[in-house]
């Protein structure tokens, strides 16, 4: 087991007066937070999803002219081609929307809360559950890439 000083200097480690509630609730708002980040990743790949689905209704109407359907050619040209997908909205500006608003104030509390009840220290919940589960002296459970 490391000594007082080196889990002390180790940034994930508990600092004096932070409680195992206080810990738990750090380690709970930074999964929800990461939970937020898996969110916005699916955000993004919906914007790039529907941006390509757009692109592509070029060659549909094309495809629909040169196939002599006019009528339907007009209709996706007119109301599909270039439609906001919420009013007012294309994706990149919900994305905007949501980077600028939720996600930024997400981020913000949960670092002022890291820095008000743990010292700016990240994942001390997962770094107390990673001492308590590894095998001390064991090849693959050591402490630090340095160890």
């Amino acid at each position: 087991m490391r000594d007082i000083n080196e889990r002390q200097a180790d940034p994930h480690s508990r600092p004096p007066n932070c409680d195992d509630t206080t810990v738990e609730a750090l380690g709970e708002l930074s999964k929800a937070l990461e939970t937020i980040h898996r969110a916005r990743g699916h955000l993004y790949s919906a914007h790039q999803l529907i941006g390509g689905a757009d692109l592509t209704l070029d060659k549909v109407v094309e495809l629909l002219r040169r196939a002599g359907h006019e009528e339907i050619a007009s209709r996706v040209e007119g109301e599909l081609l270039g439609r906001n997908v919420l009013p007012g909205r294309w994706t990149f500006q919900i994305m905007e929307e949501f980077d600028d608003g939720y996600y930024a104030a997400f981020q913000e509390i949960e670092r002022d809360a890291r820095e008000k009840l743990a010292g700016g220290r990240r994942h001390i919940y997962e770094a107390e559950m990673k001492e308590r589960r590894r095998t001390h002296g064991m090849p693959g459970h050591e402490a630090t890439p340095e160890e």
